[in-house]
């Protein structure tokens, strides 16, 4: 424990090398970094974020609908240690891709949200789970899509799936998006804006 400990403690408190950790992997400058974690700690003492924490703040920027659902699968894909909660780096490397990422980056990202059992592909009923969430996101008095979540699932599903298999690779999920910008803009939302 005391090199778990040690770990949260360091991103507790943002070390040199943290900092530089930060800088290589995000566009982000030392300036931003350090205006991030200070509001990050102010939000979480503690130097982790919990899921319910995680909820609570998200919903600050989702006025309607029900988000609980779909912030799960981001939370999950945002703790990519999956230890149950999210620190200081694993949430800015999360909003760096999330908001400023290319566009394969933010797709790369979804294609992990969307793989809900981490096995490496994403199946017709993961699609369902994702699109049911973001369908429930939009809430009363949103222009919802005529299709259910599940229909709308079936044909995104079977547009990218193009050897047949039942299966979405990474490569066929990201190939799919950036062919078909409304697709790509359905399944990789900006989470973060």
């Amino acid at each position: 424990m005391g090199c778990i400990e040690s770990r949260y403690s360091r991103l507790k408190y943002l070390s040199g090398e943290n900092l530089e950790f930060l800088k290589a992997n995000t566009g982000y400058d030392e300036s931003t970094i350090k205006q991030s974690h200070k509001i990050f700690i102010k939000e979480c003492p503690n130097g982790r974020l919990t899921p319910d924490k995680f909820i609570d703040l998200y919903k600050q920027f989702v006025l309607r609908g029900n988000a609980e659902q779909y912030c799960e699968h981001v939370f999950r894909t945002f703790d990519t240690d999956q230890n149950g909660f999210i620190d200081f780096e694993e949430f800015l490397l999360a909003m760096y891709v999330t908001s400023a990422g290319s566009a394969e980056e933010k797709l790369t990202w979804a294609f992990r949200m969307y793989d809900v059992d981490g096995n490496g592909v994403i199946d017709q009923d993961e699609m369902t789970k994702i699109v049911q969430a973001i369908y429930d996101m939009l809430g009363a008095g949103a222009t919802k899509p005529t299709d259910s979540a599940e229909e709308r699932a079936k044909n995104i599903f079977s547009r990218m799936d193009e050897n047949g298999d039942g299966h979405l690779t990474e490569e066929e999920f990201l190939r799919g998006c950036l062919q078909d910008d409304e697709l790509s803009k359905m399944l990789a939302p900006n989470v973060v804006q």
